[in-house]
């Protein structure tokens, strides 16, 4: 019998290897001396060179090591036994612009059209821990996302909707704590209880250092925040995801496929480390854990991303943790096509990208999904385009036959050699990263943030070269776009914002206010858990930013180093 924790490669097939050579040049050789190869390398996007064929003289693996059943370990097949045969995925379009009141009417019409989850976008302002009366806020407010100030804010942007019944993602990172701390104030006062509530809060400090750049404060006080929410939602909150752990703004960023799942996954063990050391079991938080990874063009390289994932994951928490619940070992992950891939030259196009993107989400397994819209390289979606696009993923799961049957392009010969790939790629900086002493120190060296770099780099010099085409930009181009509608936010709401900030600011109770910062500034100074006092600011309707400029008097500023 197979010892499933054996990790050796079996002996390679020798035989399937002398067969392959030879049809290469029985039938191979000859036909490329008449038609030549169309271009000097076959690589997927991430410049990953590929067979001409894959046999099974380039697979090495072992089905119940490698693979294995749905809903086991190591969970490459997917991680719930039925997958979409019992439920589809999450259908979670990213919404957010203006007002909190544009934002509960674009939410009720998602949820109208058949979205089964919101996920909303906030204002950059809102993204640093800036208010909408700030300067550093002016000209951005409500431009990319929803600009929320307070609790006040918060009541308005749901109402109407049950926190009880629909599950909430939102994509916030540095003031993570504090969004959280107004939502879960929310439910409060609605009186539903913190344990009937669900969703996910992105809460990714790390890859912000790494990617995306909007922090509060610098990575180590940082990290204590993020554990502090994680401790307070396994204790109080059992249904929140209390860390999306988000590979989309590393790829964004320009990494490669391998360097996206590596530094996305080290980021994962980095959370799980810091959680373990403050006390808590593993098993107490680790299921609640979630992912978020970006899908991007090359079809095939992206489903074995997602299967690599899952494997590599719940390898690398039984070896390092040890955990007792299988859940712990659950790589569960919501995906977002490529913002990046989408191309202002021929907009229409997005559609089609758009749609081979979302397949292969489907088809690597994810357990939620956002489709852009075409227009949002322009700005942020008409409600005709990500009708368009929601649209698209209930073609994917209603006509295109993919959720029918579980993970139907495993056993691919191609597909597991560029899954064993994939893995070994990405393992390669782990390793290294580990060498550093971890995800912390590796960000505060600048390692991952110059190997995105170079890869960025790299793949626009293939551009310019032309050895990577994308349709309509440095291909098949044509001399005029169509004209399409577009979201204009209007940029007068600040003045609107800032009107109801000071009414509202004059209005509450100044002594709780001042009682609720003190009491989160003294906390930032001991060992104790942040969220308890942060929901109690919400409630004392204290805004964003003065309870991240708490943050920012206690434990500092960032200052990103320069890398040359």
């Amino acid at each position: 019998m197979t010892d499933p924790n054996d990790r050796r490669p079996p002996p390679p097939d020798a035989t399937a290897a002398a067969e392959k050579a030879a049809w290469h040049e029985r039938a191979v050789a000859p036909a490329f001396a008449k038609v030549p190869p169309r271009k000097e390398r076959f690589t997927t996007l991430s410049d990953v060179e590929v067979p001409t064929l894959a046999t099974p003289a380039d697979v090495s693996g072992d089905y119940a090591r490698d693979l294995g059943y749905p809903g086991e370990f190591p969970f490459t097949r997917g991680v719930q036994p039925t997958m979409y045969q019992g439920r589809l995925w999450t259908m979670r379009m990213f919404a957010g612009f203006g007002t909190p009141e544009q934002t509960n009417e674009r939410f009720k019409y998602l949820l109208a059209q058949g979205q089964t989850g919101l996920s909303t976008a906030f204002d950059f302002p809102t993204l640093m821990g800036y208010d909408s009366d700030s300067p550093l806020s002016l000209g951005e407010v409500g431009m990319v996302g929803v600009a929320v100030d307070t609790l006040r804010d918060m009541e308005v942007l749901f109402d109407g909707i049950p926190l009880d019944k629909v599950t909430t993602s939102m994509t916030i990172n540095g003031p993570a704590a504090v969004l959280l701390g107004f939502y879960v104030a929310l439910a409060d006062i609605r009186g539903i209880s913190r344990k009937a509530i669900g969703g996910t809060v992105q809460n990714d400090c790390l890859k912000e250092f790494i990617a995306q750049h909007a922090w509060v404060v610098p990575p180590r006080p940082a990290m204590r925040i993020v554990t502090d929410s994680i401790q307070f939602c396994a204790a109080e909150v059992p249904r929140w995801n209390s860390v999306s752990i988000s590979g989309y703004h590393i790829r964004e960023a320009g990494s490669t496929a391998a360097q996206e799942l590596a530094f996305t996954l080290a980021d994962g063990l980095e959370y799980v480390k810091w959680a373990v050391a403050r006390g808590l079991d593993v098993d107490d938080f680790a299921p609640r854990l979630s992912f978020f990874f970006d899908v991007h063009n090359d079809f095939f390289e992206e489903i074995a991303k997602f299967r690599a994932a899952r494997r590599m994951w719940a390898r690398m928490m039984k070896e390092r943790f040890a955990p007792k619940d299988p859940r712990s070992m659950m790589l569960r992950t919501h995906a977002q096509t490529a913002g990046v891939s989408l191309t202002a030259q021929q907009p229409y196009n997005n559609v089609a990208r758009v749609a081979l993107q979302a397949m292969a989400a489907v088809l690597g397994g994810t357990q939620s999904l956002h489709t852009n819209s075409l227009d949002e390289v322009y700005a942020l979606p008409t409600e005709e385009a990500v009708t368009v696009a929601l649209r698209t993923q209930q073609i994917v799961a209603e006509e295109s036959g993919a959720a029918n049957t579980i993970d139907p392009l495993g056993g691919s010969y191609f597909v597991e050699w560029m899954t064993d790939e994939i893995e070994r790629q990405a393992m390669a900086y782990i390793h290294k990263i580990d060498e550093l002493g971890g995800m912390v120190e590796a960000v505060e060296s600048g390692y991952p943030q110059r190997e995105i770099a170079a890869s960025a780099y790299r793949f626009q010099q293939q551009l310019e070269k032309g050895e990577k085409i994308v349709v309509g930009v440095n291909g098949y181009q044509q001399s005029t776009d169509p004209k399409i509608p577009m979201l204009r936010v209007d940029e007068s709401i600040q003045k609107a914002k800032v009107a109801g900030l000071t009414k509202l600011k004059a209005e509450r109770d100044q002594d709780a206010v001042r009682v609720a910062l003190q009491d989160i500034r003294e906390t930032c100074r001991t060992d104790a858990n942040l969220m308890p006092p942060i929901i109690a600011a919400a409630k004392a309707y204290c805004t964003e930013q003065e309870i991240c400029d708490v943050f920012r008097d206690v434990f500092g500023r960032h200052q990103d180093r320069p890398e040359f």
